[in-house]
């Protein structure tokens, strides 16, 4: 699956309509939903990001709100619908690497960056009477852990759906998807109804880093966003880390367990290696759909490896020491 790409005619006509004059127009490396192109006016650098769904940027407009030091958020100057019906955001821009392209070698200037990240995340002050799904108008009234069993449900209503009659025509497949929904529907009592920020993508294009890997530059899309246990974010980039040498070896995991954040509130802890497992084992499950509806195959082996991987293992033995 892939966004509908814009010709540089229909971006250059778009931003004519914009105020000021539109130069050094280039075609950015975009995400699954959205293409993006950077430009100029005058001296200040922004990107204009075509998509299917208004809200999505909504969202990033909305979590310009969380933004600090170690949680930059970008600039959302404007949100729209085109004359032809494509969503569209105008934000400031940041440079960097991608988190993932971080290599093995800066592993150790990252380790702390990302443990910044995470805790900036964590010390967002938590809405305990926030809905799942913060950012959207009478969002779904589902508790978190109602939440996390939906995602193992092949909904219609979903944009993403349509996968299931794949995994159980797949007698491997099948069997891992059933082992995996065991689990996690055994380990849920485990998981509090908390409701910390989650950015919910933290790879994927989505966290720039600076050369140096010492700083965060920028943490984009946000339409993935959740309140609930600020561990899902941890076990998102463990869950990938095979995937990805510099984040392996950073281990931002561990990192977060033993920051004085976390040290001084051990509640926080409670059961914490069940609930990382049940988020790692979430979290591949729902990958296994991800990658069968966009029809990579390469993907959808490589993460039913992991994911098998992570079920045999079992929770990890998580130590702040």
């Amino acid at each position: 699956m892939s966004v509908e790409e814009l010709s540089q005619e229909e971006v250059v006509a778009f931003l004519a309509g914009r105020p000021g004059s539109a130069t050094d127009l280039q075609a950015l490396s975009g995400g699954a939903w959205s293409s993006a192109w950077a430009y100029r006016v005058g001296d200040e650098e922004l990107v204009v990001r075509f998509g299917p769904e208004v809200a999505w940027y909504e969202a990033d407009r909305m979590a310009m709100a969380f933004a600090g030091p170690d949680l930059p958020v970008p600039e959302v100057r404007e949100v729209g619908t085109t004359p032809s019906g494509r969503a569209y955001a105008i934000s400031v821009r940041h440079h960097g690497r991608f988190l993932e392209d971080t290599p093995v070698e800066m592993a150790d200037a990252l380790a702390p960056t990302l443990t910044r990240l995470l805790v900036a995340l964590y010390r967002v002050p938590p809405r305990p009477a926030s809905p799942v799904v913060w950012h959207e108008a009478g969002g779904s009234t589902r508790s978190w852990r109602e939440f996390l069993l939906a995602g193992l449900v092949d909904d219609p209503a979903n944009l993403v759906h349509g996968w299931s009659t794949a995994l159980a025509d797949d007698r491997k497949l099948a069997a891992l998807s059933a082992a995996v929904t065991e689990r996690v529907s055994a380990l849920m009592d485990a998981c509090p109804e908390r409701r910390d920020l989650i950015h919910g993508d933290l790879l994927h294009g989505n966290v720039l880093v600076s050369p140096d890997a010492r700083r965060v530059e920028a943490v984009l899309s946000w339409k993935c966003s959740v309140r609930g246990d600020f561990l899902f974010d941890a076990a998102w980039c463990s869950f990938w880390a095979p995937f990805h040498p510099g984040i392996a070896a950073a281990d931002p995991l561990s990192g977060l367990l033993r920051d004085p954040s976390m040290l001084a509130e051990p509640d926080a802890l409670v059961d914490a290696a069940v609930r990382h497992h049940c988020y790692e084992l979430h979290i591949g499950f729902t990958h296994l759909g991800w990658n069968v509806w966009t029809g990579n195959q390469e993907a959808l082996t490589e993460t039913a490896r992991c994911l098998a991987e992570v079920l045999e293992r079992g929770p990890l033995p998580l130590t702040g020491d």
